[in-house]
């Protein structure tokens, strides 16, 4: 008990004097997922459009693909990115391995299945004579496809925090193709597992107090303006 207090005590006092290590972690975590979160939303929020919006030959087995992969374990798909960003794998020559870039792209990987999944059922939700109305009005399909996606914009935002939160807690992804790096690839997860296993209670502590409080701070933050806009 006294040594979780201990750890308590220390990590408050490293986060109010600033401490710098605890400043470059929590800086480069939120940097990391959050172009991970966009760079999934710029490319998940095409395919949720199509999923959603088109009908085409195997529509509902590719639904089914990205619902599935949403409970994919992050060791497994480390592993897998591990592999193929190895210098012995296909990808390696791109030089992505142990780099923020590299967990960038894992973690994007990681969260697009969200982004698909909740986007594609909060178009679907929309009421399909918006997009009959935009079309009788004269717009073209991509136009009346906007005023669909404009319309499902707050479930969309939602499904971007949940990406966003999903990848500044994960650990396995950003372990194994990051690997941990001193100034270089450490995020919030992988000092705090490491330095549990050292026994540095303190820095753990308080990296994971940032951590919960990064993760209420911008659900709550939304949630906020979203209430108030309506």
């Amino acid at each position: 008990m006294n040594e979780i207090l201990d750890g308590l005590i220390k990590a408050l006092q490293l986060i109010f004097s600033g401490d710098p290590r605890v400043i470059e972690i929590t800086l480069r975590s939120l940097y990391v997922s959050g172009t991970a979160t966009l760079v999934a939303t710029l490319w998940g929020l095409p395919i949720a459009m199509t999923l959603s919006l088109k009908s085409f030959r195997g529509r509902f087995l590719v639904k089914n693909i990205f619902n599935t992969l949403l409970g994919i374990p992050t060791v497994g798909l480390g592993l897998i990115l591990f592999l193929l960003l190895s210098k012995a794998g296909p990808l390696g020559f791109l030089g992505l391995l142990f780099t923020p870039s590299g967990i960038i792209i894992g973690e994007a990987v990681l969260v697009t299945p969200i982004v698909v999944s909740l986007a594609t059922t909060a178009i679907e939700a929309i009421d399909p004579e918006i997009m009959k109305q935009a079309k009788t009005l004269g717009a073209s399909d991509s136009q009346a496809s906007t005023t669909v996606l404009r319309e499902a914009t707050s479930s969309i935002v939602l499904a971007g925090i949940a990406s966003f939160n999903r990848a500044i807690a994960e650990l396995g992804v950003a372990q194994m193709v990051g690997g941990n790096i001193f100034h270089t690839t450490q995020v919030l997860t992988t000092v705090i597992a490491n330095e549990t296993q050292i026994d540095n209670i303190g820095i753990s502590i308080a990296l994971t107090i940032i951590l919960l409080a990064i993760v209420f701070g911008i659900t709550l933050t939304v949630n906020v303006i979203q209430r108030r806009r309506k």
